[in-house]
């Protein structure tokens, strides 16, 4: 066989699950125009959660009495706020019509759990002083004693998140900086999220659905060919590549 047909015959491509975080807007009335209002304040509280984020349009909670929305516009709205939409979820006829018609995937409706996410109060406005050095803009670290049940999401802002408990499957844990599990680690742990390449992971057990550090990630797939599946372990990265080694 020449090295053409060789190459011919190989895949050029992988099919893989993964399980990324992505934000559900959940849309309690029809209305952009409010909506757009309310997002603007949203951004002017948190401008950087707002850039480029992914997004899923819930609409399965619309009122049947306020009519059919306009898709494209709600699109628009979000998108001029930073919000990209990925698909939609919702349950009624006209709202699945509209979302096929310009090529947007549907989703059923959920029954998971879900939480608001918590946004960073906006800082109060500094008062005329004398410039003075900047304060380091580390947080305490979060401590949760709690185990983390599927669902839930928990999110350390500018500093370390440690989990004395277990992490059930389906919970998600986001951190600035390094994550830290003391107990069995089963659901998907993001640390660094806002690009700090020197953040890590630490697990007691490792048996996670997903682990990323600074957007470069593993699946369960990946994780469970790693001999170190089941121990005591540290994920760090290096040149793009998550490194699993036993503590």
């Amino acid at each position: 066989m020449s090295q053409t047909e060789r190459l011919d015959q190989e895949p050029v491509f992988q099919l893989k699950g993964s399980m990324l975080a992505i934000t559900v807007l959940e849309l309690a009335h029809n209305s952009l125009e409010r909506l757009d209002q309310q997002l603007a304040a949203k951004v002017a509280q948190a401008p950087n959660f707002f850039s480029n984020t992914p997004l899923v349009l819930a609409l399965d909670k619309l009122p049947a009495s306020e009519g059919s929305i306009d898709l494209p516009g709600l699109m628009r709205v979000c998108r001029h706020h930073g919000l990209r939409t990925l698909a939609i979820r919702a349950s009624r006829i006209e709202d699945i019509a509209a979302a096929i018609a310009i090529d947007l995937p549907v989703l059923p409706p959920s029954n998971a759990r879900e939480r608001p996410v918590d946004l960073p109060a906006p800082e109060p406005k500094a008062e005329s002083k004398p410039a003075e050095p900047p304060a380091p803009k580390v947080q305490p670290t979060k401590v949760i004693t709690q185990p983390v049940r599927g669902g839930q999401q928990i999110y350390a802002q500018g500093g370390d998140l440690v989990v004395i408990a277990s992490v059930s499957s389906g919970a998600e844990l986001l951190a600035d900086g390094n994550i830290h599990v003391y107990g069995p680690m089963r659901g998907r742990a993001l640390a660094g999220i806002k690009g700090d390449t020197k953040a890590r992971i630490f697990c007691q057990q490792l048996g996670a659905e997903l682990l990323s550090i600074a957007g470069q990630y593993k699946v369960s797939e990946d994780l469970r060919r790693d001999p170190l599946w089941g121990a005591s372990v540290q994920i760090s990265l290096s040149q793009d590549v998550l490194n699993i080694t036993r503590l």
